[in-house]
């Protein structure tokens, strides 16, 4: 077992990766062009950016934990490790990449079992690392942050992701919109729901949630708002949030309140 001498070892080392990572990413941003994207499935964009991504996170993750398996978005290595495992979104927000919109990011997560034990998103446009490990704590820049204190619903910012290719549920997530305009200070969409959990962890936004979204989409991200003193469900407020495709991040002072808004409609 990984013991947390290690673990602390593994959450500068991954930073490292992600940093590096992120220099290649902003460096090939200045000459990409629209013509090298490819389609997945509809609107379900990838470029050699996120593939090449990927393959450099693979390899140095694998000489750091060589007994780790990995869930990769982009399949560089789909190995299972017996215990430990790397959950890894090499560049989370790929449409804002494309279309140069500056907000998105690379994510790395580690779990040992079903438990998320380190989390690393590194925005890399504005710089900024944030990183957690279990019970050590969240930071960003090697500065400790926290989820926003504020109270309820009305003094509250909501992040969510737009559906961009499953539309069978848009009708309760548009009731969802409607109904939390009326309630919080607003609605924000950056399209990297790895920053968006960031942003609840460091109190700049009080809640996310979003349906249809990936383990590599939330795991670094969720352990970062956990370590931040927020609070991260399902929709039904169980702890199905890395496979179940459903997650709702908070400062935990709303999290009632939230959950009761998204149950009108998804209950």
């Amino acid at each position: 077992m990984i013991t947390q001498e290690k673990l602390t070892q593994l959450v500068e080392q991954t930073q490292e990766i992600a940093k590096e990572v992120g220099a290649f990413i902003r460096k090939e941003r200045q000459h990409f062009s629209v013509e090298k994207v490819e389609h997945k499935g509809f609107n379900d964009l990838v470029s050699y950016v996120d593939k090449e991504a990927e393959r450099q996170i693979v390899d140095r993750l694998s000489l750091i934990l060589p007994e780790a398996g990995f869930i990769t978005e982009e399949g560089t290595n789909t190995t299972k490790g017996e215990v430990y495992n790397w959950v890894i979104d090499p560049l989370d927000g790929t449409t804002n990449f494309i279309h140069n919109i500056p907000v998105f990011a690379v994510s790395i997560a580690l779990m040992e079992n079903e438990d998320l034990i380190l989390g690393v998103v590194y925005e890399v446009n504005r710089h900024e690392c944030f990183y957690a490990m279990k019970g050590g704590g969240a930071y960003c820049n090697d500065t400790r942050i926290k989820v926003s204190t504020a109270p309820d619903l009305s003094a509250s910012l909501i992040a969510t992701g737009f559906p961009y290719y499953n539309f069978e549920l848009i009708d309760k997530y548009l009731a969802t919109m409607k109904s939390l305009m009326q309630k919080t200070h607003g609605l924000r969409r950056l399209g990297s729901a790895a920053v968006d959990l960031c942003y609840v962890a460091s109190g700049r936004t009080e809640g996310f949630f979003e349906y249809n979204l990936n383990s590599y989409d939330v795991a670094a991200g969720a352990l970062i708002v956990q370590e931040a003193g927020g609070m991260v469900t399902d929709f039904e407020g169980g702890n199905d949030f890395v496979f179940g495709r459903k997650i709702v991040a908070s400062n935990g002072k709303i999290h009632a309140d939230f959950l009761k808004v998204l149950n009108e409609f998804w209950g």
